[in-house]
């Protein structure tokens, strides 16, 4: 009997199901604790499971606009980001989609009447329904959630409060922060009365005039779906041209599409007061303007989710913003915290919190060490039409050159636009290293953009060069095929030319 006992005893050990001083493996609850379950939350949990890890994962409930309390299944993207935003491009898309059609034979009456509250349901039907997938994708790998908010309370301890008040603490042998991030407002007079890009997406009423202060991709998005639903539209922005860090060139392709569709830009200037009126919203700016909005959309930029994890006291670093500081492999100063996704602060994608959580994954579950890489990421701003963009500015490659770099660019009517008379160009650049023949960016302003530039951006992944994109034959008729035909060079700049900054 005696003997039993210690054959189970060592067993146990092995398992890793007691603690021993004498350096055998600790007994968690978990193998892994997520904080978070969006996009990156979601994927490193599950692909976690599958590598065999026990995978538990905490979300605050949800509600289609967040706050420090609540988030729900699915983050940002699927609630109140990328998912909800592209369905009321769609429906903004629509309006002048409609005007173009008259000329393509379409009899259609002159008043064009659009229902916003009933896109707001069939929206709000969708992430209820994607919300739901996430949840069963996680039941389906294994993973345990919990409703709740969790915070770190020790190297291998999270602290979940539930939504009845309770505490319930889980110790894991690794913790993910995966928490995402949230829209700030603006410190001016009058902040209160701004909404940001959550309640936007949630308006009981459609705004008759809009005012929006940004110039990222959220606010000249929301300044295209307003004006594309039949709304005035101001945007205010601190730079000369909206959409800071992309390609200047590009940049000002954006700027006449919007103005092109009705919005009236505002460069060079802030808003320093916002005052509730009978008639709606004053909106006040430096230049000594006054006007009046149903609406303000602040979209000056987004803080990471730190705030309530604890995570200074256990001591994890975090930057200047409050961002989790990760090495190359996602892994905090800690050696049992990890973090990925905006918390991070790295590069605020979704499709890059998934590459990261899946690189998580392998290197902490799957016995292979990855890390995410960052470079040739493609991405796209859908105002309207839409901007796309992988690799390398411009400007960043005049930056980064040792030598002389190389442009070529083509700007077009759309076939679309010949017929229907819209007057809006479309516009592609390549950006290539003169010595070595390599594509090194790539852009596109213009119908399609996004669906075009993913397969571009597999070409830059593989180094493709423009030798090779000159050999490849294009389809026809299409915008794409133009990436293919760019023989002739728009510009060559020699190494060392200062960048722009507008």
């Amino acid at each position: 009997m005696h003997k039993s006992i210690i054959i189970m005893a060592r067993k146990m050990l092995i398992d890793g199901k007691l603690g021993n001083p004498n350096g055998e493996e600790t007994h968690y609850d978990f193998d892994l604790f997520v904080i978070g379950a969006g996009s990156g939350g979601v994927r490193a949990s599950r692909f976690s499971a599958q590598y065999g890890a026990k995978v538990g994962i905490c979300e605050l409930p949800f509600h289609p606009i967040s706050s420090e309390v609540i988030g729900g299944v699915g983050g940002t993207c699927v609630i109140r980001g990328c998912v909800p935003k592209k369905i009321l491009v769609y429906g903004a898309s629509f309006g002048p989609e409609l005007q173009d059609a008259r000329s393509y034979g379409w009899e259609l009456n002159e008043r064009i009447d659009f229902d916003w509250k009933k896109l707001l349901q069939k929206k709000t039907e969708e992430i209820v329904r994607l919300t739901g997938i996430y949840k069963r994708l996680l039941a389906n790998a294994g993973v345990k959630l919990f409703e709740g908010e969790g915070r770190v309370v020790g190297p291998n301890e999270v602290e979940v409060v539930q939504l009845d008040g309770t505490k319930i603490s889980y110790s894991a042998k690794n913790i993910l922060i995966a928490t995402g991030s949230r829209a700030q407002r603006v410190a001016i007079p009058g902040q209160e009365l701004a909404i940001t890009s959550d309640e936007a997406l949630s308006l009981e009423e459609l705004p008759k005039r809009a005012v929006v202060f940004g110039a990222g991709y959220i606010a000249v998005e929301f300044a295209s779906i307003w004006r594309g639903m039949g709304a005035t539209v101001d945007l205010f922005f601190r730079k000369e041209l909206p959409l800071r860090g992309f390609d200047d060139e590009m940049r000002a392709v954006v700027a006449k599409n919007l103005e092109g569709r009705g919005i009236k830009l505002h460069p060079t200037t802030n808003l320093t007061e916002l005052v509730r009126t009978e008639n709606g919203i004053k909106v006040c700016t430096d230049h000594g303007e006054e006007l009046m909005a149903d609406v303000v959309l602040f979209a000056t930029g987004r803080a990471p989710n730190t705030k309530r994890l604890n995570l200074e006291a256990v001591g994890v670093e975090l930057d200047k913003i409050g961002a989790v500081k990760v090495d190359e492999y996602s892994r905090t100063n800690l050696p049992t915290v990890w973090a990925i996704g905006d918390v991070t602060n790295r590069m605020n994608l979704t499709p890059v919190a998934l590459m990261e959580g899946s690189c998580f994954a392998k290197t902490v579950f799957g016995g292979e060490p990855t890390k995410p890489d960052h470079t040739n990421v493609p991405c796209a701003v859908f105002c309207i039409p839409p901007l796309s963009v992988v690799g390398l500015s411009e400007e960043q490659a005049i930056e980064q050159a040792n030598g002389d770099i190389l442009v070529f660019t083509s700007t077009f009517n759309a076939m679309k636009n010949t017929i229907s008379g819209r007057q809006e160009k479309t516009f592609m650049k390549l950006v290539v290293d003169a010595e070595t023949d390599k594509v090194l960016g790539a852009s596109m302003c213009g119908p399609d953009a996004p669906e075009i530039m993913q397969g571009i951006a597999i070409a830059l992944k593989c180094g493709a060069t423009k030798a090779q994109f000159d050999s490849t034959v294009g389809i026809h008729p299409s915008a794409a095929e133009e990436f293919v035909t760019m023989r002739s060079i728009t510009k060559r700049i020699a190494a060392g030319k200062p960048k722009t900054n507008l």
